[in-house]
């Protein structure tokens, strides 16, 4: 192997590792060190990366590559904290927590255990998620510091300038130190409490991935694979071995099986209607169904619950035509008694009118109160056009995705608008 493959080998193994491993080694780090260090330890793990990319070309990739960036980045970060004043009174403490898990292994490598790992990613996640952070600063943090995406990713993520986005982080960190926030996953009233901001942060996370608002990409898959991940592993804690928790994670894996087909071969958005669903994920679909079937247990409904139950419906048609509409309806009809989103709102009208025709979806759409939320998403003037379309009302279909084609943020939905434009006027 020549230099330039060599490069180019260690050059993806450290951006798969960037990706992959960056949160963990910060959630383990921050477990040795204290939430107080979390700046310091991001810097050293970036330091540490770009070191890997130096040595490793010259003297070769080592045998376990995360427990090399593990060690070298504990110790890089202990080399400076040991200089530092205040550090002094914890240095025994920290010094006990390292010599503790050296000792657990045959080698300096087996401090990378699974279980230790998942609860180390776990007391992140509850860390990032207190319940008096704003949501959007919650959904920030928890993507700089356990999923390893730059304040860049995030910020074109969520539409959003990448100074708000540094600040909003700033902040949010700011505030945990203040508070002195154990890093710890909480028990009793206090975990339950948290749980509800945890599952919203994995659901907001994921659907953000699943419809990506800006450029090129429909689905950003990194998103919704960080945000299963994150909710198998809450699953596998007794903290989340509860029915939500399941409904959470069987929604996401029901959904992301059809993420091969939301697209042609040429990148154009396809509808569920027009997806070939063969090329859903099968696997993803059955551990989805058992998953959901986990979930079935205890008394209380939530809203994952049913949106599952919807996704589930979707999953177990043969075909768009064969789907269980009325089940859907049903469906939506509890779950806007527990959600009063307009989105909500505007996708139970689309299950009106393949109940009960696209007059009574007209006459849904029209129910549903006005929102800001509402004013800039697209498919409100998308699902009006459809109903047009299919009362032959070319006119008012037409102006209504000509009003569609003015929200749109990525280039698969511009190009699924302007050819559903091209076929009205094929139609007239």
């Amino acid at each position: 192997m020549n230099q330039e493959q060599t490069q180019r080998k260690v050059d993806q193994l450290v951006e798969h590792l960037f990706r992959h491993q960056t949160g963990q080694v910060v959630a383990t780090l921050t477990r040795f060190f204290g939430i107080e260090h979390l700046d310091l330890i991001e810097d050293v793990v970036q330091e540490t990366l770009l070191k890997a990319l130096q040595q490793w070309v010259f003297r070769g990739v080592p045998e376990n590559p995360a427990g090399w960036i593990l060690q070298s980045a504990r110790n890089r970060a202990y080399d400076v904290l040991r200089r530092e004043k205040r550090f002094r009174d914890k240095k025994a403490e920290i010094a006990d927590r390292l010599v503790a898990d050296l000792a657990a292994g045959d080698h300096e490598h087996d401090i990378l255990l699974s279980g230790e790992l998942r609860d180390d990613q776990l007391r992140m996640i509850f860390t990032c998620c207190q319940p008096d952070l704003p949501r959007e600063a919650r959904i920030a943090l928890t993507l700089k510091t356990l999923c390893g995406f730059s304040v860049a990713e995030i910020a074109r993520a969520f539409l959003s300038q990448e100074a708000a986005i540094a600040q909003r982080i700033v902040r949010a960190k700011r505030k945990i130190r203040e508070k002195q926030v154990p890093f710890e996953v909480p028990a009793g009233a206090e975990g339950a409490a948290r749980m509800d901001s945890v599952l919203e942060v994995l659901y907001l996370m994921f659907n953000e991935g699943y419809s990506a608002h800006q450029g090129e990409n429909l689905v950003r898959d990194d998103l919704c694979a960080e945000a299963i991940r994150l909710a198998a592993v809450l699953t596998q804690h007794e903290i989340g071995n509860q029915p939500k928790a399941y409904a959470l994670l069987s929604l996401m894996l029901l959904q992301a099986s059809r993420l091969p087909a939301r697209q042609d071969s040429d990148g154009n958005l396809l509808r569920l209607a027009e997806q070939d669903r063969s090329a859903w994920d099968q696997d993803l679909i059955r551990t989805g169904m058992t998953t959901l079937a986990k979930s079935a247990s205890g008394q209380h409904l939530s809203e994952y619950h049913l949106q599952a139950g919807i996704a589930a419906c979707h999953a177990a048609a043969a075909s768009y035509e064969t789907t269980d509409w009325g089940r859907i309806l049903a469906y939506y009809d509890q779950l806007v008694l527990l959600n009063r989103s307009p989105i909500v709102a505007l996708n139970r009208a689309v299950a009106v009118s393949m109940v009960e025709g696209p007059e009574a979806g007209l006459e849904t759409l029209h129910e549903i109160e006005p929102s800001p939320a509402l004013a800039s998403y697209y498919l409100l003037p998308c699902c009006y056009a459809e109903f047009y379309s299919q009362l032959d009302d070319v006119k008012r279909a037409r102006t209504s995705y000509q009003a569609a084609l003015k929200l749109v943020g990525t280039e698969p939905e511009k190009r699924f608008i302007v050819n559903r434009l091209e076929r009205l006027s094929d139609a007239t």
